[in-house]
Formats: structure tokens, sequence, C-alpha cells
């Protein structure tokens, strides 16, 4: 099987009705975030079936999916991605050399394909898998200082959905117990003005808190919560208790935010 055999096979499971209804609920038209994609029509389940098919096509292969006009195309490439980094990452082969250059390329690839994942649902459900399990992780292309760049990097991206990545692969990391990822990259994105990161933001603040500390995220909002985006704010307070909550969005917002389509 190649890439061509995997796009041929998709392209014959294309469906009309679920297109439009895809197209409609990614926010494809004009002016809205996902203007321009295109889709199949396939749901993610059908996506899956072929990944579990095709997970161990060629590495090499694994771009030509990645820059197909398709949304699912795309999905599948970056679902294969997932599937061979996480072949690689089990306990047994966290510190196997071959496993480590091996998933240093799967990374490389990632990241030089990063705005092929132009869409919320193409970050959310790769990133944390890759990218966020990198940083956890031995590898051979940088220490911690290295790592921090990386992010950095695509925090500070114009593109959405690079600065998407750097927040929601802190899912990972706050899942293992680290929540250092997660609270630097929601400080930096605190004013955003798009809401969809304010969702994001306020969904990995969600996951630290349930997954590390929640005394970590109240520190975090007796900080911030002044100047969070209620969507944000409503989002990290979404499993304290009800009057908790009622108290957090009471708080006075001191600083101007707005969100864009």
């Amino acid at each position: 099987m190649n890439a061509r055999d995997v796009l041929v096979y998709m392209e014959s499971l294309r469906n009309e009705e679920q297109r439009q209804v895809l197209m409609r609920f990614f926010k494809t038209g004009a002016g809205e975030y996902g203007y321009g994609d295109e889709f199949l029509g396939l749901k993610v389940p059908q996506t899956r079936e072929v990944v579990r098919a095709a997970w161990d096509l060629p590495l090499s292969e694994v771009p030509e999916l990645l820059m197909s006009r398709w949304h699912e195309v795309r999905l599948c490439g970056l679902l294969i991605l997932v599937a061979k980094f996480e072949r690689l990452a089990t306990k047994l082969l966290e510190n196997n050399v071959e496993a480590i250059t091996k998933r240093d390329e799967i990374v490389t690839m990632y990241l030089q394909y990063a705005k092929q994942a132009n869409n919320w649902d193409l970050v959310d459900l790769s990133v944390h898998k890759i990218l966020g399990h990198w940083l956890l992780l031995p590898t051979n292309l940088g220490d911690r200082e290295y790592k921090i760049k990386v992010l950095d990097s695509l925090a500070s991206s114009p593109c959405l959905w690079e600065q998407r990545m750097s927040i929601v692969c802190s899912w990972k990391t706050s899942q293992q117990g680290d929540p250092s990822w997660c609270l630097r990259y929601a400080e930096m994105h605190l004013h955003h003005p798009h809401d969809l990161m304010h969702k994001a933001v306020g969904w990995m603040l969600r996951e630290m808190g349930k997954r590390v500390s929640m005394d970590l995220l109240r520190d975090f909002l007796h900080q911030h919560a002044h100047e969070m985006p209620r969507t944000m704010l409503r989002y990290a307070i979404e499993k304290m208790p009800e009057e908790e909550r009622t108290e957090w969005m009471g708080i006075p917002t001191t600083t101007k935010t707005h969100s864009l389509p």
C-alpha cells in the first residue's frame, strides 16, 4: 500500500450529504476560520479504519497525505503519524536508541507540515499524542530548552493552528503530571483575540487542574481571572462546584478582549 492507494480509497467513500454537514460544522464559508477547506464527507471512524489498515505506510509516503486538498486525507496522514509515534513510545522503547531516532523523525515531519493541520480537529486529534508526548521523552534533537524554543515558535506563529498546537500539546504533559507546559502557554495566550484559543486555553487549564492539582489551577486563576476572556475562564472552571464557579465568574474583567469569527 502507498499514499496513492489510500487517497483513491478514501475518495471512493465520498458522501455528498455528509460533506455539506462538515463544511458547515468546520466553518468553511467566506470569512470563517475554516474558509477554503475541502471535505470528502467521511466520518472520523471511517478515517480511523483507514489508519488501522495503513499505519505502517512508509514515513516517506505520509507527506503526500498531509498535502492533500481533502481534510479527511490530511487527518488520515496525521493519525498515521500518531500511530507510528505511539508504537515507538511505549515504556519498553522510551530509551531505545533506534526508537528515539525514529520518534525524532516523526516529530520533525509533524512540525514541518504543521500548517497542514489547518482546523481545530486536526490539531486536537494529533498534537498531544505526538508533540506533547515527545516533550516527556528522550530526544536527540535537543534538551528541555530546545523543546521550549520549539513550542515558543509555535506559540508566536502568525498561524492560528500552530498557536493552538502550543497549548493543546500540554494535554499529554498534564496527564503525566507535569503542569509547567500548560501554565507557560496558557499565560502566553491569555490575551489572544480568537474564541478558538479562549476555548483551548480554558480546556487545557481545566485538564491541568483535574490531572495535576486543583489548587494549582486556583493559584493561576487568582493571578489571572481578572484578565481572562470569559469563555476561557468558563472552560477552566467547568469541573468546579457551582458555587465556586459563580464566584470566579463574578470577578470583574479589567482587560478588554474581543473574539474573531
